[in-house]
């Protein structure tokens, strides 16, 4: 018997990450976790992608529609529902299949959390008088100073970001980085990673541009202008920064006209492709597969089964 396991499948957005995981699970005895930090949100169904009815009545996705627009939710809280739901999975005697392209989620899943301290409400006020007061380039200036890796990796344009480092530091004593090294509750079981990306980028990004001008006729706009009407969501909450929503928002208070707001959503999804691709070539023991190949469902497939020659260990 092969011990419980689990089943990654990764790619950037618009690569097919949906069709191919449901017709696997059908195949593999699975149950589908998404990984995914825009599906999440309820009444955001056209601009995040989200699996139609008919696929969600076919192949039910766990992990999506569990947080109102107005909520924050955290990859920390994703590792912990994520791992109720794989255990629950594996209690059946089923597989689960993780899919998604949000790869922080991943890696707090599969890698465990840093030992970070908790939010201060004291500290975060202090930081928020110093940022209104010197801007995001003088709490930028401090960051390099306690902790340059983090500093260069922020942008100094970033203040929810810089304000998080700093607080970290303030309260602990040690740099973002150096407590991000210590990590703790790494998935016990053995993975399958999969990746699945065009083999070409263009071709990516001509999927990319069509799924997003695909959406705007399926009413995207319309979708928008009901979360403006709420009257209690903003373009700093989370919900809101996801692409193509905050480009759409913009276009409804008038900053630019449809076919910048058309520019603005293709560009802001090809780069999240790019971040997305940027983690995943870095990932340790993936698999990668051309999504457009016609052969693709057998390989992976084939790929899936070949257990547990194909399995990553992540050291808990």
């Amino acid at each position: 018997m092969t011990e419980p396991y689990v089943i990654c499948l990764y790619g950037p957005t618009a690569a097919g990450k949906t069709g191919l995981a449901i017709e696997l699970s059908q195949r593999l005895n699975a149950d589908i976790v998404s990984v995914d930090s825009a599906l999440i949100y309820r009444d955001m169904d056209i601009g995040t992608a989200k699996p139609t009815a008919a696929e969600l009545a076919k192949a039910p996705h766990r992990l999506i529609n569990i947080c109102d627009p107005a909520e924050r939710y955290s990859a920390a809280q994703f590792a912990i529902d994520a791992r109720r739901e794989i255990e629950d999975i594996l209690a059946t005697g089923r597989v689960p299949l993780l899919v998604g392209g949000t790869m922080m989620y991943f890696k707090t899943l599969l890698e465990g959390m840093s030992e970070l301290p908790e939010a201060d409400a004291q500290v975060r006020a202090q930081l928020t008088a110093e940022l209104e007061q010197h801007g995001s380039p003088g709490l930028h200036k401090e960051l390099q100073r306690v902790d340059p890796v983090s500093a260069a990796r922020i942008h100094p344009n970033d203040p929810q970001r810089l304000v998080r480092a700093l607080e970290v530091y303030r309260l602990s004593g040690k740099s973002l980085t150096e407590l991000s090294q210590t990590r703790s509750g790494a998935l016990p079981y053995p993975v399958v990673q999969v990746a699945v990306a065009p083999h070409e980028r263009k071709l990516l990004h001509d999927r990319i541009e069509l799924r997003f001008r695909q959406m705007l006729t399926e009413g995207f706009v319309d979708e928008v202008k009901q979360l403006r009407q709420r009257g209690d969501l903003h373009l700093d909450l989370p919900a809101l920064r996801c692409v193509g929503y905050r480009q759409v928002w913009q276009y409804l208070d008038g900053e630019c006209d449809e076919a910048t707001m058309v520019d603005r959503g293709i560009f802001a999804t090809r780069q999240l492709a790019k971040r997305q691709l940027t983690w995943l070539r870095k990932w340790p023991g993936v698999k990668w597969f051309d999504s457009l190949d016609e052969e693709l469902f057998a390989k992976v497939l084939d790929y899936c089964e070949q257990v547990p020659e194909n399995f990553t260990r992540f050291k808990p």
